[in-house]
């Protein structure tokens, strides 16, 4: 997968609200109702996950869930990325 440049992440994030970019990473952190739902929520993140085979790294808080997205094998953000990070938002 090819690296997005700089213009191409600024379009992207501006299709994928509620993502901020970080260094070389997209990250998003929803708040869901208590622990049980945001171990609800994560299980609905990692069967997206699975299916398109790309993962994000995942913090639980409590209630609030991060999640971070980056290609690790290309260096960076790619197209897989902001399609994952769509897909999450789904849940949200």
């Amino acid at each position: 997968m090819e690296l997005l440049t700089d213009d191409q992440i600024t379009a992207e994030l501006s299709e994928t609200p509620g993502w901020t970019l970080a260094g070389s990473e997209i990250s998003r952190t929803v708040e869901r109702h208590d622990f049980k739902d945001a171990l609800i929520f994560v299980g609905g993140v990692a069967f997206l996950a699975e299916e398109a085979n790309h993962h994000p790294d995942i913090l639980i808080q409590w209630n609030k869930v991060t999640l971070t997205l980056s290609t690790h094998s290309a260096g960076g953000l790619t197209a897989a990325d902001f399609s994952m990070a769509r897909l999450i938002s789904g849940l949200a």
